[in-house]
């Protein structure tokens, strides 16, 4: 969607914004601590994760309808349901473990649990990554609400484990992963970081790229002028995991594009999006720490990471086909025999937004990252996009 003015964004509350000046003032004072410049990926990094007031540290409520976005989680438990048949099929095949990163609410959790009972293959344990202390307890709070008979069986972690075998789900994790953000210039290709203006606010300043970000650019072949991200930090990530992964695979779900896509001469302008009460807009630096700030994700990138780590591309598709794939338009209809109108009105719905190519269908793509897994997975059994990485 179209990126709004500032002065279309909801005033924030005087607690609010007596928070965001905190967290502008301890980012300021480590730019001017380290000569007046750091990345990008170091100011996105500190404006969401700062202890305490960093966007996914702080206390405000970031999911649902009284958050500032809607993740699929949110919108229908057909989700879950639908992601459950595939996330099963992974567990037959590998152990009875199911790590997910970045829980968000607790939502999914919920849903996955209550769904994998219904197909009798309740985990062992359901693991839950996740650093902030305070999503951690809307987390439990969630479960305990919507799923009790399994809190029992979730345990949280506070670092990825030394191995792990299993499913490991990220839905919307990689693209609020910190990203540089580059440039490529006539006269080479500057880093785009941040420094301070005359007044102290905060401004996008360049500088030339390093030897290991210019080798990394120069191997994507776009022509400056151009701006646009490099998810180093996600491809880091995904290596590591897929290192620690021993039989199982990684679904993980996000909006994105693959690499000849996402550096397309028209998107010259890069992808970073900022997300406040409902409503997106294009600048990190209104009043930091109360917006997510994300990018796409190069799905190419994530591919040969795990592929340089040893995993296999079991399979890349849009969340549309995922979703079909898993069965979800049966699990609607069972819902309508079930359900009255109006709660079926509403999950036919959602169920649009998640499979419209308009809305969240085409926007949203599935990859999976597999190890020691021989058989097809059930998710990209149609419509799978593996050759276009």
């Amino acid at each position: 969607m179209p990126a709004l003015m500032k002065a279309d964004l909801p005033e924030p509350s005087a607690d609010a914004k007596a928070a965001s000046i905190a967290l502008t003032q301890c980012i300021a004072t480590e730019i001017r601590a380290v000569g007046g410049w750091i990345s990008f990926a170091r100011y996105m990094g500190l404006a969401l994760y700062t202890p305490g007031l960093g966007y996914y540290s702080g206390g405000s409520r970031k999911f649902g309808v009284e958050g500032d976005f809607l993740t699929a989680p949110e919108l229908t438990p057909l989700f879950g349901q639908a992601l459950a048949r595939q996330v099963a099929q992974v567990m037959r095949a590998s152990s009875s473990i199911v790590l997910e990163a970045g829980a968000g609410s607790g939502k999914l959790a919920a849903d996955l649990l209550l769904a994998f009972d219904a197909l009798g293959c309740a985990p062992a344990y359901y693991q839950i990554l996740e650093l902030s202390g305070e999503l951690q307890a809307r987390q439990r709070e969630t479960i305990a609400q919507l799923a009790p008979e399994f809190l029992s069986r979730v345990e949280w972690l506070d670092a990825l484990p030394a191995k792990f075998s299993g499913c490991l789900i990220g839905n919307e994790v990689l693209d609020a992963m910190p990203t540089h953000e580059v440039a490529w210039r006539e006269n080479g290709i500057n880093e785009v970081g941040v420094g301070l203006d005359a007044d102290g606010r905060f401004v996008y300043a360049e500088r030339p790229a390093d030897a290991h970000l210019a080798a990394v650019t120069d191997a994507l072949e776009v022509k400056a002028p151009y701006r646009s991200e490099l998810g180093l930090a996600g491809r880091s990530w995904v290596s590591e995991m897929t290192r620690r992964l021993h039989t199982g695979a990684m679904l993980l779900i996000d909006y994105g594009l693959p690499r000849h896509e996402y550096y397309h001469p028209q998107r010259d302008g890069g992808t970073i999006r900022c997300h406040y009460r409902q409503r997106t807009h294009d600048d990190p630096f209104w009043w930091p720490g109360l917006s997510d700030i994300t990018a796409h994700v190069d799905f190419t990138a994530v591919a040969e990471a795990a592929h340089e780590a040893g995993a296999e591309i079991a399979g890349y598709t849009s969340q549309s086909a995922f979703l079909m794939n898993c069965g979800i338009a049966e699990l609607l209809t069972q819902r309508r025999d079930a359900d009255d109108d109006a709660s079926t009105a509403r999950a036919t719905g959602a169920l649009n937004l998640l499979l419209s190519p308009n809305e969240m269908g085409e926007l949203f793509k599935v990859i999976a990252l597999a190890k020691n897994i021989a058989e097809p997975l059930l998710g990209f059994a149609r419509g799978d996009r593996t050759h276009t990485l």
